[in-house]
């Protein structure tokens, strides 16, 4: 099956989205906070950098980019400079075409959280929530007409801040019909009579409970609740997002399914549902089963939630995760280059210390365990740059390595000590220790602090070269001479 859902994600690349929905500017303000206001007993937080990023339905069409389609984005922005911001961003995103209406008089949508370490203090919004005028609700159905035709899927992300009426939701389900197009929609409204018309929708346990007027805690509940909804709904199936308890997707006809989240390490959940909204829709495009679809929205959302701020999942890591998803544990700490370092600092942000130690590690041994162990120990995580099957090769010889740079990543992913492994492909790791920026890098006493690649590096942003006890009789190519023998 894991194979499967790897074909089905590789066919994501090509596809065509048509993303509709309420765009808007997320701001994210990050400081620190060491004191309480002499005014009221609130935080001060100490400013020190900002960042902004496509919000609602522009992180949905970034995602789907990521994981490999071809999108037209079809919103509306204020004419003010959050909407010329917008169009900034969105004209560094390669694979957008944008399709923007804008409207005089109306402000952009901008929410703005501030967080400091893993933290976040508030969030606040400027928004307008009323319905479009006349005007721009014609020329966004008019978009909409022009880019339906060539659409593989239609993905409308609602977010309750006016653009999405019954007017242009009765518009986008009769072009979509006309067209023979699937809409997968996130709703915001109780009234899901208004998305009449979508294939699916993806409504969250509250919102599912807010609009069948039932609880929702439990599996059964979920799916009474979605039950009721589709008994008065034309639609062919919900799937309600359950935040710890995972994903049920709910069919018109069949058995419900339910998807269990994994154990992982969660640092920021802000614009999960926008990734999964964008892998289910490529899922169904790319003819998945609606279980499938689910699968695969669960594990893209998984990754994003292990991202700091309004995160995008690449297809290689989508891949990634359905190849490694048996391996439990192990599979979390597989990651590329730059992945790694998306990793990295959202472990940093939280306050962890990072230790970086290096090798081959083709013949896992005792030594090899202990190394790590002390490594482990100088820090909060431990990164372990592992040396590609070409690079052994140059390092070691032809005859090496003896297990594949999978098989060792497996292995070494597998230690308690082990917090994550990405290979690198050069004859040193300088360039990942330059990039990572750890705080502690850890080698074995067999070197003298001056022959430690990287140690020069190190010094010069305030991190440490510490060098571990080498435990005697053990070596890789002792190990093989002796089998040999």
């Amino acid at each position: 099956m894991t194979e499967t859902r790897a074909a089905i994600a590789e066919k994501f690349a090509g596809l065509n989205v048509l993303v509709i929905g309420d765009i808007m500017l997320d701001r994210f303000v990050y400081g620190r906070v060491e004191r309480i206001s002499p005014e009221a007993p609130i935080p001060v937080i100490a400013v020190e950098r900002e960042s902004a990023m496509l919000g609602g339905a522009g992180n949905v069409a970034r995602n789907a980019v990521a994981l490999g389609a071809r999108v037209s984005l079809v919103a509306a922005v204020g004419d003010d400079e959050a909407g010329r911001e917008l169009v900034r961003l969105l004209e560094g995103e390669g694979g957008i075409v944008s399709n923007l209406v804008t409207v005089a008089g109306r402000p952009t949508t901008v929410k703005t959280r501030y967080i400091a370490g893993s933290q976040q203090l508030l969030r606040a919004d400027a928004e307008v929530t009323a319905t479009l005028d006349a005007r721009a609700t014609s020329r966004l159905l008019a978009m909409i007409e022009g880019e339906m035709a060539d659409a593989s899927v239609v993905l409308v992300s609602d977010y309750a801040k006016g653009m999405l009426s019954t007017e242009v939701l009765s518009g986008i389900a009769a072009l979509a019909k006309r067209s023979g197009k699937k809409i997968i929609a996130d709703p915001k409204s109780r009234d899901f009579a208004r998305y009449a018309g979508a294939h699916l929708v993806t409504p969250n346990a509250r919102e599912l409970s807010a609009a069948s007027g039932m609880p929702a805690g439990t599996d059964d509940e979920v799916v009474a609740a979605a039950r009721t909804i589709l008994s008065a709904a034309p639609m062919d199936a919900i799937l309600v997002t359950r935040s710890e308890r995972g994903m049920t997707m709910v069919p018109r006809d069949g058995a419900p399914f339910h998807v269990r989240p994994e154990a992982r390490d969660v640092f920021d959940v802000s614009g999960a549902g926008d990734t999964a909204l964008a892998a289910l829709g490529l899922s169904i495009a790319a003819g998945a089963s609606l279980n499938d679809a689910a699968m695969l929205a669960n594990l893209a959302a998984g990754i994003a939630v292990g991202k700091a701020g309004t995160a995008i999942v690449r297809r290689s890591e989508l891949i990634d995760r359905i190849l490694t998803e048996r391996l439990h544990r192990a599979e979390e700490k597989m990651l590329s280059a730059e992945s790694m370092m998306e990793r990295v600092a959202a472990w940093r942000a939280r306050g962890a210390k990072i230790v970086f130690t290096n090798g081959c590690f083709d013949i896992l041994h005792p030594g090899h365990v202990g190394l790590l162990a002390e490594a482990r120990a100088q820090g909060d995580r431990l990164v372990v740059g592992l040396n590609s099957d070409d690079s052994v090769r140059r390092l070691k010889g032809p005859e090496r390595p003896v297990n594949s740079e999978l098989s060792r990543a497996v292995v070494l992913a597998s230690l308690e000590s082990v917090d994550a492994v990405v290979v690198f492909d050069t004859d040193t790791p300088l360039s990942l220790i330059t990039a990572l920026k750890p705080d502690v890098l850890v080698k074995g006493k067999d070197y003298t602090i001056d022959k430690v690649v990287g140690a020069a590096e190190m010094m010069s942003w305030g991190g440490r070269v510490h060098l571990a006890d080498i435990r005697e009789g053990h070596s890789t190519t002792g190990t093989i001479k002796r089998m040999q023998r």
